[in-house]
């Protein structure tokens, strides 16, 4: 893995007193602020609806981009060109061919392994990166429900899901919290969170970061991943992710959704060429349920990728 490029500017950005002393406790601090702090990879999905990975990879290549494969994604691809980073003017962009998604982005719906013929709720979609990878591995067979609950996030993922020709997909508007009385196979609760493992792509997360943001979030979580749980079918699978790396909106809530539902088990999951990090079992002298070293804690550093956070739970029947 290439050492990642620092984003000019950047030497000038302070992080504050209490981000940095808790961040120094959960993980290298140098190493955490260097890659959060540096341009981060352009990465490509191609959407196997609309086309195979090698036609689509070839027509990719002959216009003189690079393509590097994503080795935990057999659909994903690291992308740069030598003189252009206009990734969404490619034709393959327009015609739904290729979404652009993060690496980390991807490895939730791969946890998740949504199947052809199942009922899917993608509860927090917008604006449809994962929504539209799910609809991709059911081969467009099955239902699949993408909620956001505000009006204005659903116009990017109405287009999302068209342009990736899914035919499978139901667009909902509603607060996440307030599904009731349905039964899904399988659920995403990709949940909105303080983005700590998006600095690099937004640095103003760095600026607004306060511990009251992270409570006021935490409580949110909680309400969602309670509310999926209870929609979910007895013997169902969720996954609940963010990109978040703090303790309260990862292992917390997940902590939580345990103690509430004794039939709720976290199910053990690795992906192929993913480095992951060991999970915060321990923060602010209160200790998690051991069932939580089964999580991913993926750290910016550990694959050169924004920090992201993912647990695969059943249903027990």
């Amino acid at each position: 893995m290439a050492e990642p490029r620092t984003i000019p500017g950047t030497e000038t950005i302070e992080f504050k007193e209490a981000f940095i002393e808790r961040y120094a406790a959960l993980t290298d601090w140098e190493e955490f602020k260097h890659y959060s702090l540096s341009f981060l990879r352009r990465s490509i999905r191609v959407n196997t609806i609309l086309g195979t990975v090698a036609d689509v990879c070839s027509s990719i290549k002959a216009k003189n981009w690079n393509l590097q494969p994503i080795p935990w994604c057999k659909q994903g691809f690291w992308i740069d060109h030598l003189e252009r980073r206009d990734v969404g003017n490619l034709l393959e962009y327009h015609v739904g061919k290729i979404y652009v998604q993060e690496a980390a982005s991807m490895i939730p719906p791969l946890v998740l392994d949504p199947q052809p013929g199942e009922i899917i709720l993608d509860m927090c979609a917008s604006p449809g990166s994962k929504t539209t990878q799910m609809g991709m591995m059911m081969q467009n067979k099955g239902i699949l429900v993408a909620n956001d609950y505000k009006s204005q996030r659903l116009q990017s993922l109405g287009v999302n899901v068209q342009r990736s020709g899914l035919t499978n997909t139901i667009v909902t508007l509603m607060p996440g919290r307030r599904f009731s009385g349905l039964q899904f196979d399988k659920i995403l609760v990709d949940a909105p969170c303080s983005g700590t493992g998006t600095i690099r792509k937004s640095l103003k997360t760095v600026r607004i970061w306060n511990a009251g943001m992270i409570s006021k979030l935490a409580r949110q979580q909680k309400e969602l991943i309670v509310t999926a749980f209870e929609n979910l079918k007895p013997g169902g699978i969720m996954v609940y992710s963010t990109c978040s790396l703090e303790p309260e909106e990862n292992e917390g809530v997940v902590d939580h959704l345990l103690k509430t539902f004794p039939s709720a088990k976290i199910m053990p999951a690795k992906l192929a060429g993913l480095k992951t990090s060991s999970p915060v079992l321990e923060f602010a002298g209160k200790a998690f349920d051991p069932q939580l070293k089964h999580v991913l804690r993926i750290w910016p550093q550990d694959n050169d990728t924004e920090g992201f956070f993912v647990a695969k739970i059943k249903k027990e029947d």
